[in-house]
């Protein structure tokens, strides 16, 4: 595993007119991990998302991906640094195809038409890099797929183009359970082939289940980082509705969200980091 976090946050803030949603949020996610962000309602973890993706602009703070400091003015940015985001909504287009849907908006061409042959190629082989069995035909229409099927296809649409961090936002929000256990063995095999995955969950059973590390927000900061083996159900829970469990979390808070980061958070968090 690479000392050198694969994208790390430094400081990050973010502000909607007088209301500062993010103050000095520190994030680091490694290459062949999952990092589970997990945090209430409002915590901030969309906005941070949308940080990191170029939808919106920080407003101070130091993003580094592979160590070197990078500007994201945009989506595109994102995406050519290798970073993809899996929206809960998914982003398919019901009345089209897998393959249609995986290159949408990104179609190949052989001339002036389009090189279904090698869409549809690459469409496969992503799939079974991915040891996708549960879509009978690339041809058939995203409609006429299950909800575990739709995520797996969304995933696939992600990590098509190279992509060294995948973002999933509630990849397992209304999936029964044999669907949510496909899709969480599909988080765990990208990391598994290299991919630095941050996973965004409410369920604490799938993010212990799947995670290596787990990130906490409270009312916009950033409480604790912490080795998912190093922290309990309780705690995690504890952390993100009141932003301390005991000598981890916010040293001081008066219940706004204002307080500090215990020396203790600090250390274990630069320890997990150190040790993974």
């Amino acid at each position: 595993m690479s000392a050198t976090p694969l994208l790390e946050l430094r400081g990050i803030d973010k502000s909607f007119g007088p209301v500062q949603v993010l103050r000095n949020v520190d994030l680091t996610v490694n290459p062949g991990e999952v990092t589970a962000l997990v945090g209430d309602n409002g915590a901030g973890k969309s906005t941070l998302v949308k940080c990191i993706s170029g939808i919106y602009s920080s407003d101070g703070g130091e993003v580094l991906f592979d160590g070197r400091p990078v500007h994201i003015g945009g989506p595109r940015d994102a995406a050519a640094l290798g970073i993809e985001v899996v929206y809960q909504d998914l982003a398919l287009c019901d009345n089209l195809d897998i393959v249609q849907n995986m290159f949408l908006g990104r179609e190949k061409r052989s001339g002036l038409v389009l090189d279904e042959p090698t869409m549809e190629q690459m469409a496969a082989e992503t799939l079974a890099g991915l040891s996708v069995r549960t879509v009978k035909s690339l041809r058939q229409h995203v409609s006429s797929l299950s909800g575990g099927q739709r995520q797996t296809v969304a995933i696939a649409k992600a990590v098509l183009w190279n992509s060294r961090v995948v973002i999933l936002d509630e990849p397992t929000a209304a999936l029964g359970v044999a669907q949510t256990a496909q899709v969480l063995e599909l988080v765990r095999r990208l990391a598994d082939n290299g991919l630095a995955v941050v996973l965004i969950s409410h369920n604490m059973n799938d993010v212990f289940a799947v995670s290596d590390q787990i990130a906490m927000l409270y009312l916009g900061q950033m409480v604790a980082q912490l080795k998912t083996s190093d922290v309990t159900h309780a705690q995690v829970v504890e952390l993100i509705t009141a932003g301390r469990s005991g000598g981890l979390g916010l040293a001081g808070d008066n219940g706004n969200g204002n307080g500090k980061r215990d020396t203790q958070t600090t250390e274990t968090t630069t320890s997990a980091g150190a040790d993974a």
